[in-house]
């Protein structure tokens, strides 16, 4: 497997470290699975709503948007899928798409067959059990999203947008921070359930916590950031001690 290849999958293989307990026989399974990597432009449709896939698709750089749609064709992004997701891991056992992905910047993925996930998880109940809960986690992110726009006034859904992705990046609770974030103000509307116009007003009303240029948030105020969010990243399930990871399987 290229050198490149069997990075994405250590990545996501660091992702169920952190709430699953593998044993290194496990582990090795993650890293052994086939991997096709493919490229794609800002914009373009990976996932079309209703299509049959035959591959969950690995986030390893850029972000894909998860979308609902109505009937009109109007598009409401519902997930972000930042590296190391797995951002189609339901369609393992549910193949045709219920929401589409589509590419918010250029992004790379690696293509993991289905039968090859079904098979590992087969041979491993424990994996099987570390992928279960991975979707549990992207669950209570949705649930998250809803509050985000059923609850919170505008300035705290982007402030929540913006904590929420620079913690699953991996940023660390530090008063200055940067992190990716590659999303135009067309895209965060379509995340936060605004106007762009209201985007923008509202991100001048937060430069005194954080601002986005180019690719990139530049948070100069973590602190406050997380207040104007009410942002608890307890949902997201990544600081779980070595002894707190869960395992029901017994060993191999």
């Amino acid at each position: 497997m290229p050198h490149q290849n069997r990075a994405g999958l250590q990545v996501f293989l660091d992702r169920l470290n952190r709430r699953s307990h593998l044993t290194p026989v496990e582990q090795q399974a993650v890293l052994d699975l086939p991997a096709y990597p493919a490229e794609m432009e800002a914009n373009i449709d990976h996932v079309a709503l209703g299509e049959m896939t035959e591959f969950a698709s690995l986030v390893v750089t850029g972000v894909l948007g998860r979308f609902g749609q109505n009937a009109r064709g109007d598009r409401q992004i519902t997930a972000l899928h930042v590296p190391g997701d797995m951002a189609n891991l339901q369609s393992v056992v549910e193949p045709r798409a219920t929401s589409a992905l589509q590419a918010l910047s250029r992004t790379k993925i690696l293509k993991i067959p289905h039968q090859a996930l079904r098979s590992a998880a087969a041979r491993h109940p424990a994996l099987a059990e570390a992928l279960w809960r991975d979707c549990m986690v992207d669950a209570a992110i949705l649930s998250q999203w809803v509050v985000n726009i059923g609850r919170r006034d505008a300035a705290s859904r982007i402030a929540h947008l913006l904590c929420e992705t620079a913690t699953r990046q991996g940023a660390r609770e530090i008063q200055a921070l940067s992190f990716e974030f590659p999303l135009t103000q067309t895209q965060i509307a379509d995340a936060t359930g605004m106007t762009s116009v209201h985007v923008n007003r509202t991100l001048k009303a937060l430069r005194s916590a954080v601002t986005l240029a180019g690719r990139s948030a530049h948070v100069l105020d973590w602190a406050l950031l997380v207040r104007l969010a009410d942002f608890d990243p307890a949902y997201l399930q990544r600081d779980i001690e070595p002894g707190g990871r869960l395992r029901i399987a017994p060993a191999d």
